[in-house]
């Protein structure tokens, strides 16, 4: 519970501070935290607390772009600083260079050629990957070597 702790204490120092908005940030992740918790009537643990975290940070990313679609700068600059403050607290992600070399090194040992093999590589990666790279560039980066 590592995680949800420093969440927890970087709150009372953004208060401290005055830094309202990682503040408000912040406490909007601990209630999702907390929401998860209840509806799954369990503790999280760090990976847990990390799973809530990403999929914080991809509602933030599909807000952004749903944002400059229709216009609102505004808003989406203020999604993008949320942003900004969650993945503060991710891992790194991995580039689309080094998502490309696992790729090809799986694609290699699975022997697949073609797009008809495309799920089966993608189920191993997305395994293999989990929190540490986007889905939708390992998508694109299957879908390059594959076509």
């Amino acid at each position: 519970m590592e995680l949800k702790k420093k969440l927890q204490q970087d709150v009372a120092t953004a208060m401290r501070e005055g830094a309202s908005e990682k503040r408000d940030t912040l406490r909007m992740l601990l209630a999702a935290v907390k929401q998860s918790e209840i509806d799954n009537k369990i503790v999280l643990d760090d990976a847990g607390v990390l799973d809530v975290l990403q999929k914080q940070a991809k509602q933030r990313r599909e807000s952004i772009h749903d944002y400059q679609q229709a216009g609102r700068a505004e808003m989406a600059a203020t999604e993008e600083s949320e942003l900004v403050i969650i993945e503060a607290y991710l891992p790194q992600m991995m580039s689309r260079e080094q998502v490309k070399a696992v790729a090809e090194q799986l694609v290699a040992e699975l022997g697949v050629t073609d797009s008809k093999g495309m799920g089966q590589v993608m189920g191993r990666l997305m395994g293999q990957l989990k929190g540490r790279a986007d889905g939708r560039l390992v998508n694109e980066v299957v879908r390059e070597l594959l076509t």
